[in-house]
């Protein structure tokens, strides 16, 4: 369940800001219908730090039960406050998820040993399966391999994703870690190259509009056949390259909401809208990659 086209699904909004359940089912049975192997509910993509802790705890119950038990769901659940991260694991506990996804505190800038023991406080409090995050060009603060390699000594510290697009450090989470230490890319731009170095799959943003694509991608790398991946993974390069033009989730919200994914591309403050000026070089990524 921790391997292979892992979407960082979006959270799907109404015109008034409102979370949108009816086209988070639409989302859930679109992935379930694409083959996606696993969906991260309120991860980044997911507006985790506009969603209120309420919001934030329904939404990825609901996802699980549109789920329906067809598609594993893992729970975004890092906070920059260790009482928080904890909090959350605790809510999803007996709840049907496959797992939480926890990311490096943030803005607090915390040290290689501020980071072992915020992770070391979650692991102690909950039985659930726990994915480190590393994503620096958010976080600011970096998780080094030597901490991750601490960390993956606790039973239910299970993987990583990393997102720093460093395709060196593949081998080497690798090497310290273990063969048994999952690893995932979250940088769509390096996710096939981070396959072929050892990973065993990829949280895309990509995923939220070319599922099916992804899918079959990470299948064919998965399996040894890089030749047929890399074909598909260059179509969709453009999107791989253009979803970024502001800060995720604005691009592909509103490449989803083109593509009449969900009904509706809003988002909450203080992210807007995509900017006129990068619509038409969306919509040309979308283009280019067989979207519409």
């Amino acid at each position: 369940m921790f391997s292979g086209s892992i979407v960082a699904l979006l959270t799907p909004m109404d015109s008034s800001g409102e979370v949108d359940y009816t086209s988070l089912k639409k989302l859930v049975d679109f992935h379930v219908d694409a083959g996606t192997d696993a969906i991260v509910a309120v991860g980044t993509t997911g507006e985790s730090a506009t969603v209120t802790v309420e919001e934030h705890i329904k939404i990825v119950l609901k996802t699980l039960e549109f789920a329906d038990g067809r598609i594993p769901v893992i729970a975004g659940t890092g906070a920059n406050a260790t009482h928080e991260a904890i909090t959350f694991s605790k809510m999803f506990a007996g709840s049907g998820i496959a797992g939480c996804l926890s990311v490096v505190p943030y803005y607090n800038k915390p040290s290689q040993e501020g980071l072992y023991q915020h992770y070391k406080a979650i692991s102690e409090s909950s039985e659930l399966p726990q994915i480190l995050y590393n994503v620096p060009g958010r976080t600011v603060a970096d998780m080094l391999p030597e901490t991750v390699a601490r960390l993956s000594e606790f039973d239910n510290i299970v993987g990583l994703k990393d997102a720093t697009g460093d395709m060196s450090r593949v081998k080497l989470h690798r090497e310290l870690c273990g063969e048994d230490f999952v690893l995932l890319s979250g940088d769509d731009m390096t996710g096939l190259d981070f396959i072929a170095e050892g990973g065993h799959g990829v949280v895309s943003v990509v995923n939220n509009i070319a599922a099916a694509d992804m899918a079959q991608m990470m299948k064919l790398a998965l399996a040894g056949q890089m030749d047929q991946a890399r074909v598909i993974n260059e179509r969709l390069m453009p999107l791989h390259k253009e979803l970024f033009v502001e800060a995720n989730p604005i691009p592909v919200k509103w490449a989803a909401h083109q593509m009449k994914l969900i009904d509706n591309g809003t988002l909450r403050l203080p992210l807007t809208e995509l900017d006129n000026t990068f619509q038409p070089t969306v919509m040309q990524a979308l283009t280019q990659a067989g979207m519409v």
